[in-house]
């Protein structure tokens, strides 16, 4: 089962949160996710457990549990939504931007 994590310290690394599943199961894998330009973390992760019942468990224990002074949420994650292409920038004459 994958979980979504938010409301992080952006202290928190993907050990810390390894760490705060792995008293629940096996954790097959955690990761904080990081802004790319940064290397800074975004403050939320996912973890991915093989039990679902140990992740129930996890989610219903952690949910609003206080870690590294902040209140974290803890859900079971959404799949991924499909996100229409961004248009690329054009410096297209025909274009309506007025610049």
């Amino acid at each position: 089962m994958n979980i979504y994590v938010s409301n992080l310290s952006f202290a928190v690394v993907d050990e810390d949160l390894r760490s705060y599943f792995a008293e629940y199961g096996d954790v097959t894998s955690a990761k904080v996710i990081m802004d790319k330009y940064t290397n800074r973390s975004k403050g939320f992760g996912f973890v991915e457990m093989s039990d679902d019942a140990a992740a129930q468990k996890a989610i219903a224990e952690l949910d609003g549990a206080t870690v590294d002074g902040r209140s974290i949420k803890v859900n079971v994650a959404r799949p991924k939504e499909d996100r229409p292409a961004r248009p690329a920038y054009s410096n297209n004459s025909n274009s309506n931007n007025r610049w």
